[in-house]
This record gives structure tokens, C-alpha cells and sequence, in this order.
């Protein structure tokens, strides 16, 4: 079993900069694959990056290629999104979700674990 707490979000202007931690208690965590994914109001639950339980493989989704950095520090059972650039649009509850595998994808259908989430707006 895994739990997962997310925090590190909060209001910024467009522009701005915020760094997502994903915080994991339990055993093994160099062996679930992380996902963070984002809800806005009135939608769909969407991907936005993964990595790999070693952290050697990385996705992310088109909308935010270039802008948001993930990485994890298995020592620290911590995964981050530095989130860069900042857009009206990305304003969403952030999720951190876990998966008992190597490789995940960007669907949350992948993923078992998942945190409370964090919320983070965007705007001036």
C-alpha cells in the first residue's frame, strides 16, 4: 500500500513559476511509476507527465512540453513537477497517482494510488 500527499500549489500570475511535490509513504517506492495529472472545473481528468520507477523514462503531455519538468528522488520517496511559464489554462487540482510498475502512461485508468490533490491557479 502507498499513500501519496501532494502540496506546493498555490495562486500565481501568469508567468510564474511553481514547484509540485509528491510526497510517498510505504515500501518500495523505487518501484511504482508516478503520474501527475490535473482536473479542471467542468472537465476531464487529463495527463500531464509520468516517469518511470527509475526515473529513466519520462512523458509529458503536448500542452505542457517545454514548460513543466518532473523528476523524483527515490532516497526522499518524492516526486516533483517544476511547472514553468505559467498559463491561465493550467489552473487545475494537481493529483500525484502511483502505479506498482516499471512504466505508466498519461491515463489515469493505469494508476491505483492516488493523492487529494493540490490545487493551483493562474492568474493576475
Amino acid at each position: 500500500q502507498l499513500q501519496l500527499v501532494e502540496s506546493g500549489g498555490g495562486l500565481v500570475q501568469p508567468g510564474g513559476s511553481l514547484r509540485l511535490s509528491c510526497a510517498a509513504s510505504g515500501r518500495k517506492f523505487d518501484y511504482y511509476a508516478i503520474g501527475w495529472f490535473r482536473q479542471a472545473p467542468g472537465k476531464e481528468r487529463e495527463g500531464v507527465s509520468c516517469i518511470s520507477s527509475t526515473g529513466g523514462s519520462i512523458e509529458y503531455a503536448d500542452s505542457v512540453k517545454g514548460r513543466f519538468t518532473i523528476s523524483r528522488d527515490n532516497a526522499e520517496n518524492t516526486v516533483y513537477l517544476q511547472m514553468n511559464d505559467l498559463k491561465p489554462e493550467d489552473t487545475a487540482v494537481y493529483y500525484c497517482a502511483a502505479e506498482y510498475t516499471v512504466i505508466a502512461g498519461l491515463y489515469s485508468y493505469e494508476y491505483d494510488y492516488w493523492g487529494q490533490g493540490t490545487q493551483v491557479t493562474v492568474s493576475s
